[in-house]
C-alpha cells in the first residue's frame, strides 16, 4: 500500500510527517502528529527526527523552519499557498504603517516569514486576546486577517487596526448559515473558528481555534456539534470521538480548502525518496 511505502521512507530518512488538521482524510491516516500549523512545528521541533514532511502550505513550512532550523523541511507541494497569507506583504505592510504612525503590529501566524520579520509579536487564533492584552500600548494594527481582529478587540478595550485580509473560506460563512444548521440540529452545540465573520462568532455558543475544537469536543458533555470552520475539521473530530455527532455549518459554501487539497500521497512519496533541499523562507 502507498500509506506503508511512505511510513516506511520517512523512517528510513528519520523524518517525521506533519498533518494539519485541513488535510483531506487520506493525508491525515499517514500523519505522525495532526493539528495545528504552529502546534505541529513545535511538537517536530521536540523529536529526534532529521527531516519535516509538513503536509500543508507555504507558511506552514516556513513556520517549520524558523522553529526547528536544525531539520530539513519538506513540503510536498511548493505551489500550495494561503490565500490569506498572499493578502499581505512587507512592502504594504510599510506603506499602511506610515498612514497610521508608529502603532506595534500583532501579526497572526497565517502570514509570510517576511510578515511577521516585521510585526512586533505574532499570535495564534487562540491566544490573540492574550496577546494583545499583553501589550502596553492601547491602540495596535493586527493583521493579515481582519475576523480575528474583530473578534480580538471584542474582548479587549484596545483600539485594533484591522488589516483587510481574510479567511475566503471562513469569511463566506453567514449567520443565517448558522440559522438553518440550528434548524437541522436543535440539539447540538455550535463551535466557531475566529476567522469567521462576527455576525458568526457572535451567534456561535464557542469560539474556538481547530485545536480548541477538538479538545472542547472531547471534553463536552454534548453529544453534537455544528462545526463553524473548514469542513476538512469534521475527520479528526470523527475520529477523536467517534460516540459523537459533527455537522459541517454549511455544506455549500465550507468546502475543502482548495490548497490542501494538493497534497496527495504519490508526491509525499516521491518528495521523501529524491528531495535533499532544506525548505528557505
Amino acid at each position: 500500500m502507498m500509506e506503508s511505502r511512505i511510513k516506511e521512507l520517512a523512517r528510513k530518512r528519520n523524518a517525521v510527517i506533519l498533518v494539519h488538521n485541513y488535510q483531506p482524510p487520506q493525508i491525515q491516516d499517514i500523519a505522525d502528529f495532526c493539528g495545528d500549523s504552529l502546534e505541529l512545528s513545535i511538537r517536530a521541533s521536540e523529536t529526534s527526527a532529521d527531516v519535516i514532511v509538513f503536509c500543508g502550505v507555504h507558511f506552514m513550512a516556513e513556520t517549520a523552519s524558523i522553529v526547528c532550523p536544525d531539520k530539513t523541511v519538506l513540503l510536498p507541494r511548493t505551489e500550495a499557498g494561503c490565500p490569506m497569507a498572499d493578502m499581505i506583504t512587507p512592502p504594504s505592510l510599510k506603506a499602511m504603517l506610515e498612514e497610521l504612525g508608529k502603532l506595534p503590529v500583532v501579526t497572526y501566524v497565517n502570514s509570510p516569514a517576511s510578515v511577521k520579520a516585521l510585526s512586533t509579536v505574532c499570535c495564534t487564533s487562540a491566544n490573540a486576546v492574550k496577546v494583545v492584552n499583553s501589550l502596553e500600548e492601547k491602540e495596535l494594527l493586527m493583521t493579515p486577517d481582519r475576523n480575528l481582529a474583530s473578534y480580538t478587540e471584542a474582548h479587549t478595550d484596545k483600539k485594533i487596526h484591522k488589516w483587510a485580509g481574510c479567511c475566503p473560506i471562513h469569511d463566506a460563512l453567514r449567520a443565517e448559515d448558522i440559522e438553518k444548521a440550528r434548524q437541522k440540529h436543535p440539539d447540538a452545540e455550535v463551535m466557531a473558528h475566529p476567522e469567521c465573520r462576527p455576525e458568526v462568532t457572535e451567534t456561535a455558543d464557542v469560539v474556538l481555534s481547530t485545536s480548541g475544537m477538538l479538545k472542547h469536543a472531547r471534553q463536552s458533555d454534548r453529544s453534537s456539534f455544528i462545526v463553524a470552520t473548514e469542513n476538512g475539521l469534521i475527520y479528526p473530530l470523527k475520529k477523536n470521538c467517534p460516540d459523537k455527532s459533527f455537522f459541517p455549518a454549511s455544506e455549500t459554501m465550507m468546502r475543502m480548502w482548495p490548497n490542501a487539497l494538493k497534497i496527495w500521497l504519490p508526491k509525499s512519496r516521491s518528495l521523501l525518496i529524491s528531495s535533499k533541499k532544506r525548505w528557505t523562507p
